[in-house]
């Protein structure tokens, strides 16, 4: 009836300009399978539009670059913030414009900021694998930090960041180090137990994996752009049929915002690491069941003992809640969870004064029982307004004071860096 409508009242110059815009789609696409360069749907560009917060690139290597952030405030809580996000994201989601970055609402605070900026892999990078992705980019930014803060870290993981993050604690954990590099752990939209995917273990299954393993092998990585028709998949009525029915049957062209170019800013997998990430962490929850490795020694998340912070949404198709809220059968430690309206993304980018936003927060004590997600929902109050704001008030409480404001020194260029605007 919409399209009915419209096509009354425009004389049918709804179908002229749909056909225009799928024309235009159907020419991107034979681009991208004869191998030319995509067109950059990019309407908000990093440097220019976003990923706008003033900061140095002060550590490299082939893998990652390591941005810190100038400070905005005399004093600094004396722990910094590191954060380690999903290598299959640009990080600047979360450093979006000034008003809605996380990044610079964590500067205004009084935190010393620094984040990883993974490098966009191509063919040559085909064997890099899930150790190389802890060793040379979590735990060797880690220890940068450390050494030029000389504190123990808040460490902040975003979905695979988050989980990678974990196994990375664990590590600490099982070595003796944790407490000398890890104040806290906060974990946004991040499983650690695979056991329940959600609707993404409709797309991940052996014969899948062997189909996508023949396909990477080829490539040397998996491209952005096919990864991304899965999770479009995921939420097809918002992000297909709703979009189509606009665009080519409406005629209306959507209007660009920073998410949605953020989204098409896409990023490369690694063949080797994508396949270990799939086998043993998604198919074989080795992390979860205590088999999985670093330097040829299991880790085990219950040996962390840190605070930790753990984030979900309640409309995330990528990481569901009650997936991420198992967390609480795998460790003893105390857990502060919250649950925030909002997907996987728009959930976690959830800036104070965002309309209709909410939150269930949550802390199991060390110890203390384990409580269902059913009851944790019926028994937690929501409350209206952004995380953020809690979260801050979190760190407060788990850090030891302030100390003066640290500026970064001259490094290696200005933030976003050079990696974030590889294609």
């Amino acid at each position: 009836p919409v399209v009915l409508d419209a096509t009354i009242r425009s004389g049918g110059a709804n179908f002229a300009a749909g056909a225009r815009h799928w024309l235009d789609d159907l020419g991107a696409l034979i681009d991208r399978a004869g191998g030319a360069r995509p067109r950059d749907g990019r309407a908000y560009l990093p440097g220019r539009d976003v990923a706008i917060t003033p900061g140095r690139v002060v550590w490299r290597n082939a893998l990652c670059e390591l941005l810190q952030y100038e400070p905005t405030t005399a004093g600094v809580a004396r722990e910094p913030i590191l954060i380690v996000p999903s290598w299959i994201m640009k990080y600047y989601i979360l450093d979006l414009q000034p008003h809605n970055s996380l990044i610079r609402f964590l500067v205004d605070a009084g935190y010393t900021v620094f984040a990883i900026s993974w490098r966009n892999p191509g063919a040559e990078s085909r064997d890099l694998g899930l150790d190389d992705y802890l060793r040379d980019g979590c735990l060797a930014a880690l220890d940068a930090v450390r050494e030029r803060c000389g504190e123990a870290v808040h460490a902040v993981g975003y979905c695979l960041g988050g989980t990678l993050l974990a196994i990375g604690a664990a590590a600490l954990a099982r070595d003796g180090r944790q407490h000398d590099a890890l104040r806290s752990v906060t974990l946004l939209a991040a499983q650690t137990d695979f056991s329940e995917p959600g609707e993404l273990g409709l797309f991940v299954d052996a014969s899948e994996l062997s189909a996508l393993d023949a396909l990477m092998w080829r490539q040397g990585y998996l491209d952005g752009s096919q990864m991304s028709a899965t999770f479009e998949l995921l939420n097809a009525r918002d992000l297909i049929w709703s979009r189509m029915m606009s665009e080519y049957l409406l005629g209306k062209r959507t209007k660009p915002n920073d998410l949605m170019s953020w989204n098409a800013d896409v990023t490369r997998m690694p063949y080797r690491m994508h396949t270990e990430y799939l086998k043993r962490l998604f198919l074989d929850n080795d992390l979860a069941a205590g088999r999985y490795c670093v330097d040829g020694r299991p880790v085990a998340l219950s040996d962390i003992d840190v605070p930790m912070f753990v984030v979900g949404t309640e409309r995330d198709h990528v990481s569901p809640w009650h997936s991420v809220y198992k967390l609480h059968l795998l460790t003893h430690n105390a857990l502060t969870f919250v649950l925030t309206s909002g997907g996987h993304n728009a959930g976690i980018v959830s800036e104070p004064g965002h309309p209709g936003r909410h939150y269930r927060r949550a802390t199991r004590e060390p110890g203390a029982p384990y409580r269902s997600q059913h009851d944790f929902v019926n028994e937690t109050r929501a409350v209206d307004g952004s995380w953020w704001t809690c979260w801050r008030d979190w760190l407060r409480a788990h850090g030891s004071g302030d100390v003066p404001a640290r500026t970064p020194d001259a490094g290696l260029g200005a933030a976003p860096g050079a990696y974030v605007l590889e294609t």
